[in-house]
């Protein structure tokens, strides 16, 4: 368990400590796919659903969400978040992708608050979409990079890289390999 940081010697839960922590700025990027009928999509972009502007609406709940990620998450550090930044973009006629970027200068990063931002903004989207279409689906929230503390700094596509220049074995989990979702050979 001593590999989990949310867990102490005996197995039991805890907050990590983070007072000993030198502040330094942190920096998180997340995404996320919400894939939908083209027709939706069509309905977002000309703003014509009946409850309104979807994206402002999602980018306000991401921005809200982001601010209390330490209220839902029970071992996640309450944070004062500097900037909140959520973005939309079609990758598709059938997806839109949300990516947020979250910034503070504190002792623990802010990984959570961003993919909190992009999971309750992608979940606005379909609250404000399913009277017209109930297909639609959200996928692949995942943290895309993140800077500062004791880590340094982490981007997704490095990752994966480094994880494929892996032995084969070494990835193995219950006969599968895969590093990030990709099956290795």
């Amino acid at each position: 368990m001593s590999d989990l940081s949310h867990f102490d010697e005996s197995g039991a839960s805890r907050m990590v400590d983070v007072s000993g922590k030198e502040s330094t700025l942190r920096m998180a990027r997340a995404s996320g796919l919400v894939m939908m009928d083209p027709a939706t999509l069509a309905l977002i972009a000309d703003r014509r659903l009946a409850k309104g502007d979807v994206l402002e609406v999602a980018r306000l709940a991401g921005i809200m969400a982001a601010k209390r990620t330490g209220e839902l998450i029970p071992l996640c550090h309450p944070l004062g978040l500097d900037s909140v930044e959520i973005g939309f973009s079609t990758v598709c006629p059938e997806a839109i992708r949300i990516e947020a970027v979250v910034k503070t200068c504190g002792k623990t990063g802010v990984e959570m608050e961003a993919l909190t931002a992009v999971s309750i903004s992608a979940l606005t989207v379909y609250d404000m979409c399913k009277a017209v279409d109930r297909n639609m689906s959200i996928t692949r929230i995942q943290l895309e990079e993140k800077t500062g503390g004791r880590r340094g700094h982490f981007r997704r596509e490095e990752a994966i890289a480094e994880a494929l220049r892996q032995p084969s074995g070494a990835l193995e989990t219950q006969g599968e390999a895969s590093a990030f979702g990709k099956t290795v050979a």
